[in-house]
């Protein structure tokens, strides 16, 4: 696309001069003074249970590979297979692209047999390098639009400078290290299953560290012939881990820390290899990059486009302290980074590490930053060294526009690539310039066998290495380099969704049909089970204090519990809870829901069991140091649902009406029981107990 050609000619070492003196005066907020006392807990609500649990099944298995050169110091790059995407071939074959960062460009079809369709490490060798920083290697491909017709399709890998005579188009202000190079290929037939062809050097970038290079480079797939983001290429290039030390990522003179828009047709760049839209936001900004889209970032892992509604495009921005964020991205967007992490102000002169987050200014709204749509923190555990990588890395995903998963359907998949949870946020709750980031929630998944797994059950691994994929159809796949496997998304699961429609026990509010532990310490007027005194600790394994077993019905398999629950003594008072019973076989073996005010103490708010030893909290939400929101907050009635699935060992505890679990969990051990209630050292009622399920013979 035409724009003006002043730069065209200009030699590339007085560019890349110009940039390093620019890099200071460009585009960079005023100093903002801090007094404020550092968050150590910027974000407190963790995702909460979907209740959802998606079916996954095998798709491909890639071979061993290793990091070229080598030798290898970083045991984070000892992967199977460090694949890390795929995507569907715009030319109706079927065929799947999948890069691996150790060199090869594979393809894979209905069969999911993985052919090496061209080998970028020893296209490049001796200079293509792999064997140091996470992201270093073969880091991306996409295909041209129209690549059916035209066969032309781009890559990113990185070089060691010191093994090439090459020079950057642009580079850092610090000694270049390494290269991302952006390469354009073009095959001589498009319909081939291994490369024969050309190919040009589009792009050079220099970095001076080992990490955040080009992520991802990409065309918009929502974009039609007609429309002027047709053909242009994206490319989400890191602050080359030096963000968190200067102020380069909110520099207009340097590629670091921005997405880019180029268009491979045009010329009109500086190296005149390609073109750069005239549609930029900074082609009539002086001295800026024409090519920066947005600005202001860390590390733009991935990205990509809603092919619903207003074709929105989100990225995944991995943080550096605290927040793991995704955006909504609009051109000439400022992300903030290095002078905010996600919607909070960063400190990078600050002494203490422990104490680089902030609130953000009073005057904030001055810089025009734009923050995240979504997020969650580290949420590390007590004790955590504020030094040390704590395991968490957002990988971004998708909205799902599919068919075979209609329970994610407008919803924007993604997960941590570290530990590999799934999580999703709803597109509709992702709004910009919301003082609300959007409720995240936490994804099940199930394996063909139907046993419920994780991605680490998957990969093998406690570190997953977690990216996604999508195919034409819109249908998500899971990739693990740890065990270099691909899986794809079938359908979905409502978790814990056994038959509970069997027998039915209710209008039992009579003392008669109870069992209390200590008789004295209830009542029972007619339409309520009341715990009138606080219960007290008795000798065993430690359980609940005080409670009463329904004798009324017969014990249950599968069960579903609905009742209203209700605090007596004030919430005001830490500690308040009430329990239900479930699974109940004698006074030490029995299941039992939590209720509580509070979730930061082991024994409050959530899914328990007691199997003849002191009880063991089991529910998915607790992480060591807290659990589930908390389900009670106050002394009125509240609605709660209990389900236990004996045949997978599923339980899910709903409250007041929600159509998601508070809480879930898997236990194995106790397959069958009676219903209760009670508490621990405070007061409660019950009331409107309905239990229905499959009844067991006594």
């Amino acid at each position: 696309m035409p724009r003006s050609t002043d730069r065209r000619h200009r030699p590339l070492l007085l560019l890349s001069l110009l940039a390093l003196v620019l890099s200071t005066l460009v585009a960079l907020p005023a100093p903002t003074a801090q007094a404020a006392e550092p968050i150590t807990d910027p974000i407190p609500e963790r995702p909460a249970a979907s209740g959802i649990g998606l079916t996954v099944e095998e798709y491909a298995s890639f071979p061993k590979t290793e990091p070229t050169p080598g030798p290898v110091t970083d045991p984070r790059l000892v992967r199977h297979a460090r694949i890390n995407y795929l995507s569907e071939l715009p030319d109706g074959s079927g065929r799947m692209a999948v890069p691996d960062l150790n060199g090869k460009l594979y393809l894979v079809e209905d069969g999911g047999t993985p052919r090496v369709y061209a080998d970028v490490a020893a296209t490049f060798a001796p200079a293509f390098f792999a064997s140091s920083g996470l992201g270093q290697g073969f880091g991306f491909v996409t295909f041209d639009p129209a690549f059916k017709r035209n066969g032309r399709f781009y890559t990113v890998h990185t070089e060691r400078a010191s093994d090439t005579t090459a020079q950057p188009d642009m580079r850092q202000a610090a000694a270049t290290a390494y290269h991302g190079v952006v390469t354009e290929w073009t095959a001589d037939d498009p319909a081939a299953d291994t490369f024969s062809g050309s190919r040009r050097e589009l792009l050079r970038i220099g970095f001076a560290g080992t990490i955040h290079g080009i992520q991802q480079i990409d065309f918009n797939p929502t974009a039609r012939p007609h429309d002027k983001d047709y053909g242009l290429l994206y490319l989400a290039v890191g602050d080359g881990g030096r963000g968190a030390r200067n102020t380069e990522p909110q520099s207009l003179a340097l590629p670091h820390g921005k997405i880019l828009r180029i268009d491979p047709r045009g010329s009109d760049s500086a190296n005149g290899k390609y073109g750069i839209p005239a549609a930029n936001p900074f082609t009539g900004t002086p001295e800026a990059l024409g090519e920066i889209y947005a600005y202001g970032m860390r590390d733009p892992h991935r990205f990509s486009w809603d092919p619903g509604g207003r074709h929105r495009m989100y990225l995944g921005h991995i943080g550096e302290h605290a927040i793991e964020s995704v955006y909504e991205v609009r051109a000439g967007d400022n992300l903030g980074w290095s002078e905010r992490e996600g919607a909070f102000a960063f400190d990078r002169a600050a002494t203490d590490p422990c104490a680089r987050i902030l609130p953000l200014p009073e005057d904030d709204e001055q810089y025009g930053y734009t923050y995240p749509v979504a997020a969650y923190d580290h949420d590390p555990p007590a004790g955590w060294n504020c030094t040390s990588d704590v395991g968490r890395a957002i990988v971004g995903g998708f909205v799902y526009r599919g068919h075979d998963v209609p329970e994610l359907r407008g919803k924007y998949v993604f997960g941590d690539l570290v530990d590999g949870r799934l999580l999703y946020a709803d597109a509709s709750d992702m709004r910009r310039g919301s003082e609300e980031l959007a409720q995240l929630y936490e994804l099940m998944l199930y394996d063909e066998s139907g046993e419920r797994v994780s991605m680490r059950d998957l990969a093998g691994d406690a570190r997953v290495d977690l990216r996604f994929g999508r195919d034409g159809d819109g249908e998500l796949y899971l990739l693990s380099k740890a065990n270099g496997r691909i899986w794809k998304v079938t359908g979905a699961r409502k978790f814990a969704s056994c038959d509970t429609d069997g027998a039915r026990v209710t209008d039992v509010m009579d003392a008669r049909n109870w069992a209390p532990v200590t008789p004295a310490k209830w009542r029972f007027p007619g339409s309520e089970v009341v715990l009138a005194e606080a219960g007290v600790q008795r000798p065993g394994p430690r359980r609940p204090f005080e409670y009463a077993v329904l004798t009324a019905g017969p014990p249950f398999g599968s069960v579903r519990i609905d009742a209203q629950v209700r605090i007596d003594t004030p919430v005001e008072i830490t500690n308040r809870d009430v329990i239900i019973v479930f699974g109940y076989q004698s006074d030490t073996k029995f299941l039992y829901a939590h209720l509580s005010t509070d979730n930061t103490i082991y024994p409050h708010n959530g899914i328990f069991v007691v199997n003849d030893a002191d009880r063991v909290r089991i529910e998915d939400q607790w992480n060591g140091t807290t659990g589930a929101p908390p389900a009670i907050t106050d002394a009125a009635w509240h609605s709660v649902r209990v389900v236990h699935c004996p045949g997978t060992g599923e339980i899910a505890v709903y409250v007041d009406g929600s159509k998601r679990p508070l809480m879930t969990a898997v236990d194995t051990t106790l397959t069958s029981g009676r219903v209760g209630f009670g508490s621990f050292d405070n007061t409660g009622r019950l009331r409107g107990l309905k239990v229905t399920g499959a009844p067991v013979a006594e």
